[in-house]
């Protein structure tokens, strides 16, 4: 016996829209967020990565603290996809915000900037009702960070004492690795010093290698069992009479 297919077809469209979208949010873990309260349309200045000003402002303001996304330090500088789930309210894209800090409030996973909660909105308008809200529920999924014309950045922090102490931090970084190792070398006698992690997104050198230098960084995906692992090797040098506070440009970018 034949049944008329468009009796049945609003119930088969509709159990595959629930098939696809459960397919597609497989990589999306759920979870909550709030926001920054005093944070306006930046982040702290004071996060646990240690970036300062640049932290704040970094990613147009789209940031956040995440206690479980931290791990020690590594996970500054990683990029996610974060979205509300309210359908009244929130977007499908949601939003890209970048992990500057370390902080947890109720549960949640994220502590956005303001200006992130409210991007999470379908409006202007849904931004400030989300606001109103406070507290969210969300999914998330971390994504290649992707920072258009710019290379790595070294940063040599205001701590740094020449030609004793070196400490330094990396920016835009793109993509979605981890830098689990760092080496410091000296480019005329090839001398290598491999570095620890301070704190945050900070790796220091106690009597660095003199001379100019380069930087040489471990790239890891994070899998199981160590993942991919490949070493990025900055083409510009930090000169030889480095200063506290200074950037240099590292002449390379992780290729997407």
């Amino acid at each position: 016996m034949a049944f008329p297919l468009n009796r049945h077809l609003p119930a088969l469209l509709y159990l595959f829209a629930l098939i696809s979208k459960a397919t597609a949010d497989a990589n999306f873990t759920v979870s909550k967020a709030v926001y920054y309260p005093n944070s306006d349309t930046k982040g702290t200045e004071t996060g646990a990565c240690e970036y300062g000003a640049f932290g704040a402002t970094l990613n147009n303001g789209d940031v956040s603290a995440s206690a479980s996304l931290y791990r020690n330090g590594v996970g500054c500088g990683a990029c996610y996809q974060v979205r509300c789930t309210n359908p009244y309210y929130c977007s499908t894209s949601g939003v890209t915000i970048v992990i500057t800090d370390s902080g947890a409030s109720d549960g949640t996973d994220f502590i956005l900037s303001q200006h992130a909660f409210a991007g999470m909105g379908q409006n202007k308008d849904a931004g400030a009702t989300l606001l109103n809200l406070g507290y969210v529920g969300i999914e998330y999924r971390r994504i290649p960070c992707i920072y258009p014309g710019k290379n790595i950045i070294f940063k040599i922090t205001e701590n740094s004492h020449f030609p004793y102490y070196l400490e330094f931090e990396i920016w835009y970084q793109e993509g979605n690795q981890d830098i689990i190792a760092v080496q410091l070398c000296e480019t005329v006698n090839l001398t290598c010093q491999l570095l620890g992690r301070t704190h945050g997104a900070v790796w220091a050198a106690v009597s660095p290698p003199s001379g100019p230098l380069s930087i040489r960084m471990l790239f890891s995906s994070g899998a199981p069992h160590g993942g991919d692992q490949k070493w990025l090797v900055s083409t510009n040098i930090i000169p030889q009479n480095w200063t506290a506070g200074a950037t240099y440009d590292s002449g390379v970018q992780v290729q997407l």
